[in-house]
This record gives structure tokens, sequence and C-alpha cells, in this order.
């Protein structure tokens, strides 16, 4: 059995976001002691690794829900996992196509600089003016 404090330092999650896992019914309710402390399974344990390891991946908690669910069927095909991960891979891909406009955007702007002053800067000027931009972002 493991306390709150043993299940953050192992999977490296904080145990106020343990205790919201667990009101959000990703974590089962731990057994308590009878000093009424929380005290969690080897099974908790890897379903908080499970939990950690998806947060790092950016899915949200409805997805982590879903998979959940899905991992205690081990007989059921894997389309609605697979389908998971693709809509998140789809959805990484378009924040890094937005985050490369913007980072061509920003380099633009500050190279296109060519004032000493900030009454000449073309940062603040692109800035206060969005039709200076080369392209929507």
């Amino acid at each position: 059995m493991y306390s709150i404090g043993d299940l953050s330092r192992r999977t490296g999650v904080k145990a106020p976001t343990i205790r919201y896992y667990e009101q959000m019914g990703l974590l089962e309710a731990p057994e308590r002691s009878e000093g009424n402390q929380r005290r969690f399974a080897k099974a908790e344990l890897e379903r908080l690794a499970f939990i950690r390891h998806a947060r790092d991946l950016g899915l949200t908690i409805n997805s982590i829900r879903q998979l959940i669910g899905l991992s205690g069927h081990a007989d059921r095909p894997c389309a609605d996992a697979d389908r998971i991960a693709k809509e998140q891979l789809a959805s990484v891909r378009d924040r890094i196509a937005k985050l490369q406009k913007l980072e061509e955007e920003l380099e633009r702007i500050a190279t296109c600089c060519t004032g000493e002053t900030v009454g000449d800067c073309y940062v603040i000027r692109a800035l206060s003016d969005h039709s200076l931009c080369g392209h929507e972002h």
C-alpha cells in the first residue's frame, strides 16, 4: 500500500493533482488507514503512471477516461484507442503548424526593425497594426 506522498514521489504527480484525478473518477477511491490517510494499491500506482504519461502526451481528461475504460476490456478491438491517439496526433500537428506560423511572423517582425528608437521601432508598429503582418496567424 502507498500513501499519497509515496504515489506522488514515485510518479511525479503532485498530491493535489492525485486528489483531483480521484474526484474526476480516473482513480478509484482509495482505502483509508485508521488515521484516515489514503492508502493506494499497486494498481492505482500503475493507473496514475498511465494517466501521467497520457497527460504528458497532451490527452484530455475525457480521452484518458475513455482509454481507461477501454483498458479494462482486453478482448475488445483497439480501434477506439487508435482513434483517440490519431485525434491527438492531428491536434498536435495543428498546434505545431500554428506555432510555426507564429515563429515565422515573430522572426520577420524582429528582423525588420531598423529603427534606433521606440518611435521608429517596427516591432511596436507591427503589434499596433495587424495589417503589417506578413500573413494571418
